[in-house]
């Protein structure tokens, strides 16, 4: 993997801009992330849909920031189970609006159903790209988005989605409670 890839990025741009220091993190192989995390991280597949099988519930989103550029859109959220609330990712995007049809883009600017769901209903031809497996220190964004009580080790994933064409559809960090 290439050695200069940037783990945090985009929640790095986040936290830059709003002055807070990245948590420790530091990247290990598919292999070596324990399981029921492996199973759910390391792969080649959406997050949304995986989760929602993992859990048996549907995914819904919270917003916790947003940022609108030109054809871009980037933001914090929290996915949260649809039944009982409980959160099981934490992550930041940047979603480039230019590669979605106008109504997906409609849906992915309303901010109120989970990319992964977008993709899905819109049809939304894709692959998924891990670039990096992480464990990441939990910090207080982190703790207060998954309900945690205190700093605990989190695993997590860089990943890219891509078009056929090889054009970023998205740059994601997912990163799981324990």
């Amino acid at each position: 993997m290439d050695g200069e890839l940037n783990l945090l990025f985009p929640l790095d741009r986040f936290y830059e801009r709003d002055g807070f220091p990245l948590p420790a993190v530091r990247q290990v192989r598919g292999n070596d992330v324990p399981q029921p995390y492996g199973s759910l991280l390391v792969g080649d597949h959406d997050m949304t849909p995986t989760l929602e099988a993992f859990h048996g519930d549907t995914i819904e989103i919270r917003v916790i920031e947003r940022k609108v550029e030109q054809d871009s859109l980037a933001r914090i959220v929290v996915l949260l189970l649809e039944g009982s609330g409980k959160p099981v990712e934490f992550g930041a995007i940047i979603i480039h609006l230019e590669h979605f049809p106008q109504e997906a883009r409609d849906r992915i600017l309303e901010g109120h159903i989970p990319l992964g769901t977008i993709l899905a209903t819109y049809h939304v031809n894709h692959v998924s790209c891990p670039r990096a497996f992480i464990q990441v220190a939990s910090d207080a964004m982190m703790e207060e988005a998954l309900c945690l009580n205190g700093p605990q080790d989190l695993y997590g994933r860089r990943n890219v989605l891509l078009t056929p064409q090889n054009e970023v559809l998205a740059d994601i960090i997912e990163v799981l409670p324990p």
